[in-house]
């Protein structure tokens, strides 16, 4: 087989650091827009960005020739540094969680990002992601996934 054929989709969560409500409504925009830039000159197509003021939610394709830990590392360097010359105190916590998405339930995953509003009248950002986590069959210690 001469060509490479691969289908990489993930769902990316991460945090800011501390959790601190760092991403107002007015900077949410701006960062996901920049964020789809990122991604844009890595190659990666994105199907969806979101999230709330103490988190953000991608669904990505990744490239073949971009392992996620570098796809989700550039992307976190990157953004916090343009939000911080922009003039917010930001930065993104240290670790991530990713889940793969079969094809089937890529408009599930789109819907499920892009209500993150509606969601979080119901549940905060520790319960969602402890959900995720449980829901995708992860084991976790808490006292490592909350510090």
């Amino acid at each position: 087989m001469s060509h490479t054929y691969a289908q990489n989709v993930v769902h990316v969560v991460f945090s800011t650091k501390d959790r601190r409500k760092a991403i107002d409504h007015e900077l949410r925009p701006q960062l996901w827009a920049y964020v789809t830039g990122i991604c844009r000159k890595l190659d990666i197509y994105v199907h969806s960005v979101g999230g709330m003021e103490d988190h953000i939610h991608l669904l990505i394709q990744i490239p073949p020739v971009l392992t996620l830990s570098k796809a989700v590392a550039t992307i976190k360097a990157n953004s916090s540094r343009w939000a911080s010359d922009e003039g917010h105190k930001f930065a993104w916590q240290q670790g991530y969680a990713a889940f793969s998405v079969s094809t089937s339930v890529i408009p599930a995953v789109i819907r499920y990002i892009r209500n993150q509003e509606g969601h979080h009248k119901k549940m905060d950002f520790d319960a969602e992601f402890v959900a995720l986590l449980k829901k995708h069959g992860i084991e976790f210690d808490r006292k490592y996934v909350f510090g």
